[in-house]
């Protein structure tokens, strides 16, 4: 589990630290849509990854197999070796993303418990759309 102050330091150092991969929709991530929250503005942590948590289930809502998962997760940056936080926008659903990390054979991530909404919520975090 990571808090706010692990995150502020890992997006000080650049990402060098760990990799925030997020969960929510690309849309939320990039901040072409609106966060669900009424007064929480889109977008992402400055040096973060999107891999929405739906292109890690099958049809059927169960987990790819963990080659397809690890291709999944190589293609949004993951690396063997660089420590992972996942987020998403209040912590459930980055849990799907540490199940999955796992599942491929990648390293237990830690999981940013506060997510976008702790995030964006306050006014001196950076926050970058595209």
């Amino acid at each position: 589990m990571r808090g706010i102050g692990d995150i502020k330091r890992i997006v000080r150092q650049g990402g060098g630290a760990a990799l925030i991969l997020d969960a929510r929709a690309r849309g939320r991530f990039d901040g072409s849509a609106p966060e669900p929250r009424p007064g929480l503005p889109s977008g992402h942590m400055p040096g973060s990854a999107s891999l929405p948590f739906n292109e890690l289930l099958n049809p059927d809502q169960t987990m790819l197999a963990p080659a397809a998962l690890r291709a999944r997760f190589e293609a949004a940056g993951v690396e063997a070796e660089q420590p992972v936080v996942t987020s998403c926008g209040t912590g459930v659903t980055a849990c799907i993303l540490a199940l999955g990390l796992v599942q491929a054979g990648f390293p237990e991530p830690a999981v940013y418990d506060g997510s976008w909404t702790e995030w964006a919520g306050r006014p001196e975090t950076p926050k970058v759309t595209r």
